[in-house]
């Protein structure tokens, strides 16, 4: 260990004699980041990204880190290279730039509504957009949870998915499917192309980030499968479920005390929750309808 001084000059604190910047491939400050502030692998890649071209060109100070934030005025981009600062900082052993985060409002999101969702679903041509199109909207799982799915993962008497995704940051449940998705899903199972793998859907990497594309195009509606995810959160909560349960269909930890340690999660129960609240994606129901509150 050595001995240096703060980023404010002021107060000397021991660090490793191997920094990062020491040895240049910045796979030590990665390690920092994903095991001592347990940040999700995409995250700590980005904080490395950030670091390796700031410092190609800066010294890590306060002053030539003042002049490069200065420089930026997107308040997402300014927040994420402030949070790089500060990890590489707790890496060093040094004391943390105190710049203020700059306040960001998120704009407010409006979901597609049900005319839209139809015409958007028209405009697919291949099966298993169809199939993942509903999927998106009636289980309300995030885009690789549906689409790296697995049979094994599905019950089909239940009509349940249970994806086991487990990250540092996220995590899935069970959620559910309703009569629409089924009544594509018997098909799709009789002529998968890949019926060696045990993957509902046999798409690459690269397929799935221009999923929808093509309708996208024809239909001038920019509906991605994160606009599917929060359509559904918004419906079933139109539909009177309940906030926790939702976020337990979707994936979210719960918070609250009563959501953590006074709700049933068990699969009998949120099947019940499900079926009562009846969501239909293509079939009338009209916006704005009022349902009982499902508990």
């Amino acid at each position: 260990m050595t001995q240096t001084r703060n980023l404010y000059g002021t107060v000397s604190k021991p660090r490793p004699v191997c920094t990062v910047q020491d040895c240049g491939d910045l796979g030590e400050f990665l390690k920092f980041c994903k095991v001592d502030l347990r940040l999700k692998h995409g995250t700590a890649l980005s904080y490395v990204c950030t670091m390796r071209r700031f410092l190609g060109c800066h010294g890590f100070n306060v002053d030539e880190m003042r002049d490069h934030l200065s420089g930026i005025e997107n308040g997402y981009s300014y927040n994420d290279h402030l949070k790089a600062f500060i990890a590489y900082s707790r890496f060093l052993g040094v004391e943390p730039p105190k710049f203020k985060f700059s306040r960001v409002d998120p704009p407010l999101r409006i979901p597609p509504g049900r005319k839209d969702l139809r015409a958007f679903y028209e405009a697919l041509d291949e099966d298993f957009e169809r199939l993942a199109f509903l999927g998106f909207c009636c289980t309300g799982l995030r885009r690789g949870e549906l689409l790296d799915v697995r049979l094994s993962q599905i019950s089909q008497e239940a009509r349940a998915i249970m994806p086991n995704h487990q990250s540092t940051t996220k995590r899935s449940h069970i959620t559910f499917y309703n009569e629409e998705f089924e009544e594509l899903l018997g098909p799709w199972l009789g002529k998968r192309c890949s019926k060696h793998s045990d993957r509902l859907f046999s798409i690459s990497g690269g397929s799935k980030s221009v999923l929808f594309t093509l309708a996208q195009k024809r239909t001038g509606l920019h509906i991605t499968p994160q606009d599917l995810r929060f359509w559904f959160a918004n419906e079933m909560a139109r539909l009177g479920v309940p906030d926790r349960f939702i976020d337990a269909f979707q994936g979210r930890v719960p918070r609250s005390v009563l959501a953590r340690h006074y709700s049933d999660y068990s699969l009998e129960n949120l099947r019940a929750i499900y079926e009562r609240a009846g969501i239909k994606v293509l079939s009338d129901q009209p916006d704005g309808q009022t349902v009982r509150r499902c508990v």
